[in-house]
């Protein structure tokens, strides 16, 4: 449990709280600390908690606090905590308001298990992308924040990856592929070290050799068919 990201949810219908517990506890690596439903009982569990939470999700409507008062308090008092807005309030200047204010996300309810869970790979994958690194190059920034010209459609721009690719997913791997201690990994073994299904695993490894940034080579072992091992093209050139 301690290797696990704390989720706490503010989140007054009880009901709705629960679907999205559900939605968390899903996902490998990730557990709800706790659940409230007041802006009171927030604050006091932020206060009281032994081990402060690395993930709030936040509904804006909660009953005893007006707009986003209880998310500014959190994100002035609490600032290493990233928070995630679920809530049903789509007006631009609350979505605008809480951009400015530094949240990883804003899903809009009624929101669903897919969205969710494309969220929470998404944190784990940037905390393990930042983790990794002491120093980044400007196109690892770029990466990170999400840059992108919104006044050329996506579908235009020249470095549009494949629908499934995320840059900061497929920048991780890559990383991993190229480090000394990395000679090769099969679908199976890179699931497990990021964090996603096997066939997750799979496409990327996919993609990087449709890309020649890899290729594959056979792993025999004791027993059954052999498997697809994927390889860094430069280590497997060096061991030719």
């Amino acid at each position: 449990m301690e290797n696990n990201f704390q989720v706490l949810i503010i989140e007054d219908d009880f009901r709705i709280a629960d679907i999205h517990r559900q939605y968390v506890e899903k996902i490998a690596g990730f557990v709800v600390q706790a659940t409230v439903k007041t802006a009171k009982e927030a604050l006091t569990h932020l206060e009281q908690c032994e081990r402060l939470p690395h993930l709030i999700l936040l509904d804006i409507y909660i009953p005893d606090t007006e707009g986003l008062e209880l998310f500014w308090t959190i994100r002035t008092m609490y600032h290493d905590i990233d928070i995630m807005i679920v809530t049903a309030a789509k007006e631009v200047e609350t979505i605008e308001e809480t951009i400015r204010g530094g949240i990883f996300d804003y899903i809009a309810k009624p929101a669903d298990a897919a969205r969710f869970e494309q969220t929470l790979h998404r944190y784990k994958q940037r905390h393990d992308f930042i983790t990794s690194r002491e120093i980044m190059e400007q196109h690892e920034i770029d990466l990170l924040i999400g840059f992108q010209d919104l006044s050329v459609p996506a579908s235009t721009t020249n470095s549009q990856l494949p629908k499934g690719i995320d840059p900061i997913t497929l920048d991780e791997i890559t990383h991993l592929l190229k480090s000394n201690d990395t000679q090769g990994i099969t679908a199976v073994e890179l699931s497990k070290q990021i964090g996603t299904s096997r066939s997750t695993a799979r496409r990327y490894l996919e993609y990087l050799v449709s890309i020649k940034e890899i290729r594959t080579t056979l792993k025999y072992g004791n027993v059954g068919r052999p498997e697809r091992e994927y390889v860094f093209r430069a280590t497997y050139e060096q061991n030719d």
